[in-house]
């Protein structure tokens, strides 16, 4: 008789390994296990890799809407002013300035000027975002300071205006050329408000990526942003820039509190929420999506120990009679199923990993051997197709995998140790 003690012991993992090594004229499953390692192996794969480059896509995008925008706009209500006067804006926005810098986390607050009017050049016109701000301020947007996707000085800004590069291609502009803006808000004099018209030099054109910014912005200098729209000695906005754009809800009250109770702000979580929510889900459909790989490939383990305890019952009968409980059977075939998981998962991690840090060059040789058109950065305005490998989806992704493993296997492993080692026997 055997006495066992310790589950999990020497001999049950021996017996074990010896199922799994055994051929299958032998009555063993070695072509099925092969099989079930091989589809874990490639549904855990296809998880982490989905979810690295779903994450660089997250990141990517985060990364231009903080790289060209500010964290954060407050805003001034309308209100009436001492002469009985409807506006809107601040005024004394120096020491205003002052004080919001002093709030715990804040790196820069930018005073600006905002304004839609029309551009017209080369017999063409469209509706264009004007924003004022100091060259100061805009140098701290460094995705409106990226030199490779840029023409022109920005250093040349107090001299003109700075020009998003899908309104100098939709009105045929180049550095150097003159863009008149159109304002209906201009000269007020006795018989009404007259449109202000004013040409402008195109110093400098910049390109973000993002249509909404390309195609609609112009920075202009704060000083004629204020003469222009006829802001004389006040703006329209504060945009606050903090060092922790990911908690920019926590920044909320303090900044509130240092402002007029007119104030209202507007974080970039409240301007792309619908987009963030839209990305959120779709990351969880498709995690879903691949979960349900991963169960798929896992129910090949189930197949083959169902086949392991058919083959193995005249087996599991002489392991009875030696001694060997419910449970020492239960942990051998256990074993047999877990133990492919393990390994696959553990294999798809090493794959998974290795894929996500190497992507850029296995992406340009596939597009190399493909002719090209796989990826082109020029039409993505990518230099790189984005992955982050984050630690919470490893995990997430082998968590899944292994935790899946042992609950199918655990049941055609209660199968094995649940036969009655006489039928076994009789069996064969």
């Amino acid at each position: 008789m055997i006495s066992l003690i310790k589950p999990f012991n020497r001999f049950e993992w021996m017996i074990a390994m010896r199922y799994l090594r055994s051929k299958r004229s032998d009555g063993g499953i070695s072509s099925m296990t092969w099989i079930s390692f091989i589809g874990i192996s490639l549904a855990v794969f296809a998880l982490i890799a989905t979810l690295a480059v779903r994450t660089g896509f997250r990141t990517e995008f985060v990364g231009t809407i903080l790289g060209a925008n500010a964290h954060a706009s407050i805003y001034n209500s309308s209100y009436v002013n001492a002469d009985g006067v409807i506006t809107s804006g601040f005024t004394n926005y120096d020491q205003t300035k002052i004080n919001l810098e002093n709030i715990d986390g804040i790196i820069s607050v930018l005073p600006v000027v905002k304004g839609q009017v029309m551009a017209s050049a080369n017999g063409r016109n469209q509706g264009v975002e004007v924003i004022g701000q100091t060259l100061i301020d805009i140098k701290k947007l460094p995705l409106i300071m990226v030199p490779e996707l840029s023409f022109g000085s920005i250093d040349s800004f107090g001299k003109g205006i700075a020009v998003g590069s899908g309104i100098a291609r939709s009105l045929g502009l180049k550095v150097g050329d003159i863009l008149t803006l159109v304002s209906p808000d201009g000269v007020k004099t006795a018989f009404g408000t007259s449109p202000r018209i004013s040409g402008f030099e195109v110093v400098y054109i910049f390109q973000v990526g993002r249509y909404d910014i390309d195609n609609t912005r112009i920075y202009m200098p704060l000083d004629d942003a204020q003469i222009y729209f006829n802001r004389e000695g006040r703006i329209d906005e504060f945009e606050i820039i903090v060092n922790e754009p990911e908690r920019i809800d926590n920044f909320k009250i303090p900044l509130l509190s240092s402002m007029p109770s007119s104030a209202l702000i507007w974080t970039w979580r409240d301007a792309n929420g619908g987009f963030l929510n839209a990305l959120q889900m779709e990351d969880n459909i498709m995690f879903i999506i691949l979960s349900i790989l991963v169960l798929i490939a896992t129910m090949n383990i189930v197949s083959g120990l169902i086949m392991l305890v058919k083959n193995k019952n005249h087996d599991i009968g002489i392991l009875r009679t030696m001694g060997l409980t419910e449970g020492s059977v239960l942990r051998i075939f256990f074993i047999c199923g877990a133990f492919t998981g393990i390994i696959g998962t553990f294999l798809a991690l090493g794959l998974g990993c290795t894929f996500v840090i190497y992507l850029d060059p296995i992406f340009n040789f596939i597009n190399f051997i493909s002719g090209g058109g796989v990826w082109t950065a020029e039409k993505y305005l990518l230099s790189n197709l984005p992955a982050e490998l984050r630690m919470q989806d490893v995990l997430k992704a082998c968590s899944l995998s292994l935790g899946l493993t042992f609950i199918i296997t655990y049941f055609p492993a209660r199968r094995a140790a649940r036969l009655n080692p006489v039928a076994a026997l009789r069996y064969d």
